[in-house]
């Protein structure tokens, strides 16, 4: 087996390759690790970290061999993080971490919200709201671009997705951040306390769902699940899990790409000169931003059988990191990999959505809502200006920013 461990001072065995260290997120210092277990050791055991050993899978070829087969690598043998349950966790089963064919039932009950017809049923919707939203921003004036703009977005369309009650739309990015925060298993006291918002979180959307009882079939989520074969009879931990799922994915990969619109065009000015003068290369720079960002650092899957991956022995019960965030910065694929380029001709090859039967039901949501936020900033000759560092979040499984101070300019 290759590997690149090291050994402390103290004789212990250390692997500097274990990607799952917060730190490396938080102060934006993943790259090195991963190019270098791109290079040497694309499937790499890491027998020691604080989610106990896994395997590291950090380049493009081999990410999309595990996802091509979901029979082999389960989703729902252990779920889909590197972090396992604890004792007195309450397991919440969602469509994600469901292999075959309950995964495919639910799935399409839900996908429905995110055809092309519906996209293009939303789209006055979201662009009115992101109009106002960027017409209220001061110009000149620094304010936070991940509360005022990345935060209201989404969760407005959430809000929206949901029929949820617009005025406590908010609860839903709280409700978010403690579901996404891989962080809190290390911490018996903050897993009773995530309990209790999840489940005050299912109370809330439990009432929803009774509203809805009887109702005429409407395009929103909760009576999608109500309506459908495949969702109508969920367990409670069952329906929450769906739920969070749902809040989330919607939540984080929209948010934190937006972010990464604002932050990254700004370390790469002249990429945003070439956007500014030419608007038509948009769409693919919303590909391209997803791609550079990576706003899910990795999903987890779960050997069900003994097999070989890049020759390495991988043994039934194995946990998997699929590192997307690597993945997405992979020499072979994507050239000067670690820049930001609007015109990148293989950008859609990004896998930030995922690969494969899991790829991200809600995909085109968020390209829509990317899309039409650059669009109107650019019908507004709008320009973000980066005036301090971000705020980063210190986990390895949502990658993206809790602050980011800004100023806004004309162009």
């Amino acid at each position: 087996m290759a590997t690149i461990a090291t050994e402390t001072e103290a004789g212990t065995a250390a692997d500097p390759f274990d990607v799952t260290r917060p730190e490396l997120y938080r102060d934006d210092t993943w790259h090195a690790p991963f190019r270098k277990l791109r290079a040497d050791a694309p499937v790499h055991y890491c027998a020691n970290s604080d989610f106990g050993p896994y395997w590291s899978v950090s380049n493009y070829k081999y990410i999309v061999e595990v996802e091509s087969l979901p029979d082999l690598y389960s989703s729902e043998v252990a779920g889909i993080t590197v972090a396992d349950l604890q004792e007195g966790d309450v397991r919440m089963p969602m469509f994600i971490a469901m292999d075959r064919p309950k995964h495919t039932g639910q799935r399409r009950t839900v996908a429905p919200a995110f055809t092309p017809s519906e996209m293009i049923r939303l789209n006055p919707n979201v662009r009115q709201r992101t109009a106002e939203i960027l017409d209220a921003l001061p110009v000149g004036e620094t304010f936070d671009w991940v509360d005022n703009v990345s935060i209201e977005l989404t969760t407005q369309m959430l809000a929206i997705l949901f029929d949820f009650p617009w005025e406590d739309r908010r609860k839903l990015t709280f409700w978010s951040d403690w579901a996404g925060d891989i962080e809190i298993v290390k911490d018996a006291e903050k897993r009773q306390e995530r309990l209790r918002h999840l489940y005050e979180c299912a109370a809330y959307f439990g009432q929803l769902w009774q509203s809805k009882i009887g109702k005429d079939p409407t395009p929103d989520l909760i009576s999608m699940m109500l309506h459908s074969d495949a969702m109508a009879e969920m367990e409670p931990n069952e329906f929450l899990g769906n739920l969070i799922l749902l809040i989330v994915g919607g939540n984080d990969t929209t948010r934190n790409s937006m972010t990464a619109f604002a932050y990254g065009l700004d370390q790469f000015p002249d990429e945003r000169a070439k956007l500014e003068a030419d608007p038509a290369l948009i769409p693919n720079a919303v590909q391209e931003i997803i791609r550079w960002q990576t706003p899910l650092s990795h999903m987890r899957r779960t050997a069900t059988q003994d097999t070989v991956l890049a020759g390495q022995q991988i043994k039934a019960g194995d946990k998997i990191a699929l590192w997307y965030v690597s993945a997405n910065r992979d020499e072979s694929v994507f050239d000067d990999a670690d820049s930001i380029r609007v015109d990148r001709p293989n950008a859609r090859r990004h896998l930030a959505f995922g690969h494969g039967i899991h790829r991200c039901v809600g995909a085109r949501l968020a390209e829509l809502q990317i899309g039409i936020l650059i669009e109107e900033m650019a019908k507004r000759r709008l320009r973000v200006n980066v005036v301090g560092a971000p705020e980063r979040i210190g986990a390895c499984f949502v990658h993206g920013y809790r602050k980011l101070p800004v100023e806004l300019s004309r162009y």
